[in-house]
């Protein structure tokens, strides 16, 4: 992909949306998918950068997002424009809000109570049905876990000393009986990165690629990787057994593949990445000594 820069975006905004044109743009971030520059105090530009898919999953922000988010109790990303192909830059790219807050990956949660009650706030409000023609996830996220049992099994193999501890969590996930609702509106990809905090507590939602219709445990498990001990317990404890049961088998699998790429050497590796991973997965394989209680460990 073209290289992007504060010249280009620039550039864009000129050719596509001039009124935006004259207000500063200074980079923020690299995603997995985007960047991100900030464009002025309250907007910014996200750009496909590293991935073919990611033009796509901003046109899936920029579609349902907007009418999502009015009853979203915490901040998220608003896509107020599009961007669309052309001869400048051959992918569409949007423009949002901006959202303040640091990353989870480089500020934790400490606050456990709280953010449990803000994320469970947050979750309530999105998980309601989905329309008929809500997206289904390239990547097999809000399905039944049966169907992403060969990932599970690709990424133990770097974890050989909680490989057994965490089968067991991932068979018994397994064998919860599966979601029987209607597919419901899911985030699908809550990990530490694409959480904002403030002063401990989570503050903000970003990154709604992978927005999908799907089994709200997929969402559920990011309490796991996301909080601290008190806060997986009193989060954990609010959710009915089969569902607690499968949002751990979904943080067991994230939290590997979040491991697997913050170690990661090469230039797709985040290193932010896997001390919230290892957390997560430290206080897993606690539950699986623990036998497994349904409402967090001891």
């Amino acid at each position: 992909m073209a290289e992007i820069t504060a010249d280009l975006i620039t550039h864009l905004l000129r050719e596509q949306h001039p009124d935006l044109a004259h207000l500063p743009v200074t980079f923020a971030a690299s995603g997995w998918d985007n960047q991100l520059w900030r464009l002025g105090e309250e907007l910014a530009v996200r750009a496909p950068w590293a991935t073919h898919h990611a033009g796509a999953l901003l046109v899936k922000e920029y579609t349902y997002l907007p009418e999502l988010s009015r009853t979203l109790p915490l901040k998220t990303p608003v896509p107020q424009r599009l961007g669309r192909p052309s001869e400048s830059f051959d992918h569409p790219w949007i423009v949002t809000t901006w959202v303040e807050g640091e990353p989870a990956d480089r500020a934790p949660v400490t606050k456990g109570i709280e953010s449990a009650d803000r994320l469970a706030a947050f979750l309530t409000a999105l998980h309601q049905p989905a329309p008929s023609d809500a997206p289904a996830d390239a990547d097999r996220r809000g399905v039944p876990l049966a169907a992403v049992d060969h990932g599970f099994r690709r990424f133990r193999q770097q974890v050989p000393a909680q490989a057994e501890a965490l089968t067991e969590i991932w068979e018994d996930a397994l064998q919860a009986p599966v979601w029987d609702g209607p597919p419901m509106w899911v985030h699908a990809d809550l990990h530490a990165a694409n959480v904002l905090t403030e002063d401990g507590n989570i503050c903000g939602i970003i990154d709604f690629g992978a927005l999908c219709a799907g089994d709200p445990a997929v969402d559920l498990a990011g309490a796991w990787l996301l909080l601290p001990t008190e806060g997986i317990d009193h989060f954990s404890a609010q959710l009915d057994d089969a569902t607690r049961r499968r949002a751990r088998g979904w943080a067991t699998l994230k939290a590997l593949a979040c491991l697997s790429i913050g170690t990661d050497t090469g230039p797709g590796g985040k290193p932010s990445w896997a001390p919230p991973a290892r957390a997560a997965l430290t206080y897993l394989v606690g539950l699986s000594c623990g036998s497994l209680p349904t409402a967090g460990h001891p």
